[in-house]
């Protein structure tokens, strides 16, 4: 997938930060392309966890005319990092938006826990734009403690005033199949969703 996603760029000569994704089938054998991003995504702090490359920063040094800072033999993955979107939204009435102030907002922290937020106790959440309230990332030398991590930093993660999606989070990634990575695009549809109302 590196190197389609590679040959794409270069094929239509491509100059700065973006995001080529792909489907992989069931099997895990093959995979077929779905979309570019030509933006920095939401997901860009799971890329500079494992790597420790500031994406944005050299997305900015592009747009100035400089080139990159370092040569993908600089670059080593290293751990695990999971990617949480805390949102406005109320898991039990079809993830509808919940607009209002915030009345009490508490993130959790530590060495293994990242909160890029741009929410605080007072803050409006409109009903005009996106209901992201935060992206919760959390670290682990694998999957196994990134996950562990992530369970204890949405344990410590406090809003009130709003409903968020916080609890069925913890619900999903509390699954068998989160931890196993055994998903697939209807899991949450199928699976997920049907358990998390009964509870």
């Amino acid at each position: 997938m590196s190197a389609a996603a590679v040959a794409l760029a270069k094929g239509v000569n491509y100059n700065s930060a973006g995001t080529v994704e792909f489907l992989v089938d069931m099997d895990r054998h093959q995979f077929h392309f779905m979309e570019v991003n030509t933006r920095i995504q939401v997901e860009h702090p799971v890329t500079e966890e494992v790597t420790g490359v500031d994406l944005v920063r050299e997305q900015i040094r592009l747009a100035f005319g400089h080139s990159l800072s370092l040569k993908q033999s600089d670059i080593h993955v290293r751990g695990h990092a999971i990617e949480c979107r805390i949102t406005a939204e109320d898991a039990r009435n079809e993830f509808m938006p919940t607009p209002g102030r915030i009345t009490r907002f508490v993130v959790p922290n530590g060495d293994h826990v990242r909160v890029d937020t741009h929410c605080y106790q007072g803050y409006v959440i409109s009903p005009f734009y996106d209901s992201l309230i935060a992206k919760l990332i959390a670290t682990g030398s694998d999957r196994k403690h990134a996950l562990a991590n992530l369970k204890a930093a949405l344990a410590e993660f406090h809003i009130e005033g709003v409903r968020s999606n916080i609890p069925f989070l913890q619900y999903l990634i509390d699954r068998p199949e989160f931890a196993t990575g055994e998903i697939n695009v209807k899991w949450i549809e199928t699976s997920v969703l049907p358990g998390f109302l009964e509870n």
